[in-house]
């Protein structure tokens, strides 16, 4: 039996989520988030993913943002990065 490859969270941030861009991505999701639980309120948001419609987390008017469940979202976002 293999081991599990160990992760180098330090090396991820380091080469990817540190950079400018994806610090903006994040920042902007973690926004709609915020908007969608002030809207809905936090026991309507548990367990739910916030969608961006257009798949664009720059964009945080409430018309692209929905509520999705998990699978739904994660399904939804693997058949666009195919």
């Amino acid at each position: 039996m293999a081991l599990k490859p160990v992760r180098n969270y330090r090396r991820e941030y380091k080469l990817y989520h540190g950079k400018p861009k994806q610090i903006k991505a994040r920042v902007s999701r973690n926004q709609a988030r915020r908007k969608l639980v002030a809207k809905y309120g936090k026991a309507m948001c548990k367990n739910k993913d916030v969608d961006h419609i257009d798949h664009n987390p720059m964009n945080n008017a409430m018309s692209n943002l929905r509520l999705r469940s998990v699978h739904s979202n994660r399904a939804d976002n693997q058949k666009r990065n195919k």
